[in-house]
């Protein structure tokens, strides 16, 4: 359950990161991209919470749209399934339960069970049936910036454009040769951009954003919950199914199995929201690819400068085994002709790190 940050929980007795609780010591930092997680046990009791603190390093790479994720959910109790609890100390405090269990990515990749995926099909049907008529947490955005509710290709402009503005062109400064000497351009958004004009409309619903392994846990029961709904977002529903095909990394066949699940749960409560899915989804595939490009290029170069992880140089084939495979996914997208190796991958972020320029090849 969760709190605006550890400074709210420090501020009960007993209660501070590192410090026994109740006789349960505080659980964390636990690492996410955007904050680090806290967890400690409530007195009296054997339910755990957790906290949450921005990250200080932050960089920013995706959208997001509502003010609380606490205050989300509390929205969305009784109308989702298997998502954690919200408990509401006081109007300022609200703690998220810790959802004890696993989670998918410390199991094997590749299928979900039968249990599992029909539980997925629930949540995809669940997200469909909440519009944003009746989602009532405040939303960070002004209201007049919101496209119309149906026009899937002004919703996928809005996020090329967040790409393009607030993850390459905001940070070409600093990481703009490395971009260089990878192939990588703005242009290639250009290319989705294009092809945003032309998706069908589907009426906008509720996205949780980011579905990927690490954010479903399986309890003691088998029972498969929904955690992380802060990149949640109103928009076209499609998205969602983009972004876990994109996340998980599914093999072929089982991508094509999870989106036809994804399109009959939306059609027994929706229909209109699936509408041109087998034309539009690889557009919004593409630009996820896209996206993975611009914003794991630079993880890895500000992973490669963390000091208390080792030697950047004996870090860095792993950062160009990853930086590559990514390339790879976006070939297609990024129109690159030909991949650059991963020695030349690597060359290129050490002489990021040297401050060394070479001309654009």
């Amino acid at each position: 359950m969760t709190v605006d940050t550890t400074a709210d929980v420090r501020g009960y007795p007993g209660v501070r990161p590192g410090t026994p609780y109740d006789g349960t010591a505080i659980e964390g930092p636990y690492r996410g991209h955007y904050r680090e997680t806290y967890v400690f046990a409530l007195p009296d009791g054997p339910l755990r919470c957790k906290v949450h603190e921005p990250r200080s390093e932050l960089f920013r790479f995706d959208r997001t749209c509502f003010v609380s994720e606490d205050r989300l959910l509390l929205e969305l109790r009784g109308r989702v399934s298997r998502i954690p609890e919200v408990i509401v100390l006081d109007e300022h405090v609200l703690l998220q339960r810790f959802i004890e269990g696993r989670t998918l990515g410390s199991g094997l990749t590749g299928a979900l069970s039968p249990r599992h995926s029909g539980q997925l099909g629930r949540l995809f049907g669940e997200l469909v049936a909440l519009d944003a008529g009746s989602i009532g947490a405040r939303r960070l955005c002004d209201p007049a910036g919101h496209p119309a509710d149906g026009d899937s290709g002004a919703f996928l402009d809005g996020l090329i454009t967040f790409t393009e503005q607030q993850v390459y062109r905001r940070h070409h400064d600093r990481f703009g040769s490395l971009f260089r000497e990878l192939g990588v351009g703005e242009g290639a958004l250009e290319g989705v951009r294009s092809r945003a004009r032309r998706l069908t409309g589907r009426p906008f619903t509720l996205i949780h954003g980011d579905l990927h392994r690490l954010n479903f846990i399986v309890d003691a029961a088998d029972d498969l919950w929904t955690i992380d709904w802060e990149l949640s977002m109103i928009g076209d529903p499609l998205y969602d199914l983009a972004t876990h095909l994109h996340l998980m990394r599914y093999p072929a066949g089982t991508a094509g199995r999870t989106a036809r699940l994804w399109a009959s749960a939306v059609e027994g409560v929706r229909p209109e929201c699936a509408k041109g899915w087998r034309d539009d989804l690889e557009t919004l595939l593409a630009y996820k690819r896209l996206q993975s490009v611009y914003t794991d290029v630079i993880r890895g170069a500000i992973a490669l400068e963390q000091p208390d992880a080792g030697p950047a140089q004996l870090r860095l084939p792993v950062t160009a085994h990853r930086v590559r495979e990514v390339l790879a996914r976006a070939r297609v997208p990024l129109g690159l002709d030909a991949l650059p190796s991963p020695r030349e991958v690597m060359a290129a972020y050490d002489r990021w790190l040297r401050g060394v320029t070479v001309s654009a090849p």
